[in-house]
């Protein structure tokens, strides 16, 4: 496992299956979230991570989906470190396997019943911060994907939103994508935002992403200006 700091509060931990699968693991003065999970073998090096990291211990992890290479890691560290995981409301019912994700042929129970909590909506349906990161819902990929946003230091976490090849902006992967134009639609997300940085889960960081936008948009027509 590769581990590498991408900003004042952010670390990216990275492994290959055979193309790369990043999780982050944010840390503050009151303790550490972990968003997304990987996949199985990625556990003992998760942990080992934030236990190196002690007295501070990990408050609660983040997903930005249910898809297996997100939450694959998920059951083991959750037998070390009991903490509350969330997800966006949307996107629960398809990774217990109570719903058919989009395009794909057999349900999927990426977790168990009862494990991930919503998100929490307000009055105004914006999600709450937790740990200084902003979730923000993001579909297409899969139907309730996020994305985090962390206020300080304007890192996105982007999970399967964006991929990305030698700093460019690339699109999800098509055959694990339920809704192509919708999630190409989502993307338009960094005009809000803005950040200085992008985190993918396949790839790696791209700088000023916003200013890809339009090059990354105009294969797919005037619909998503």
């Amino acid at each position: 496992m590769k581990i590498k700091r991408v900003s004042e509060h952010i670390w990216s931990l990275k492994s290959w299956i055979p193309f790369p699968i990043h999780v982050w693991v944010v840390i503050d003065e009151d303790g550490l979230t972990l968003v997304d999970t990987g996949i199985p073998i990625m556990a003992q090096g998760i942990m080992k991570f934030m236990k190196q990291h002690a007295p501070l211990q990990l408050n609660q992890i983040l997903l930005t989906h249910g898809h297996s290479d997100h939450v694959g890691s998920l059951k083991t560290i959750l037998k070390d470190m009991d903490v509350p995981v969330y997800a966006h409301q949307i996107e629960i019912p398809y990774m217990e396997g109570e719903i058919l994700y989009p395009r794909r042929k057999k349900i999927e129970k990426n977790v168990e019943k009862g494990i991930v909590q919503a998100l929490q909506v307000g009055e105004q349906g914006d999600l709450f911060t937790i740990s200084g990161l902003t979730p923000y819902l993001t579909p297409g990929h899969s139907p309730g994907h996020v994305v985090y946003y962390h206020n300080e230091d304007q890192v996105l976490l982007s999970g399967d939103l964006f991929t990305s090849r030698n700093g460019k902006l690339k699109k999800p992967m098509s055959m694990f994508t339920g809704d192509m134009e919708e999630a190409i639609n989502s993307g338009l997300i960094l005009r809000q935002l803005n950040p200085k940085q992008l985190e993918v889960c396949h790839g790696n960081t791209v700088f000023h992403p916003v200013n890809q936008i339009e090059a990354y948009i105009q294969p797919y027509g005037k619909g998503f200006k």
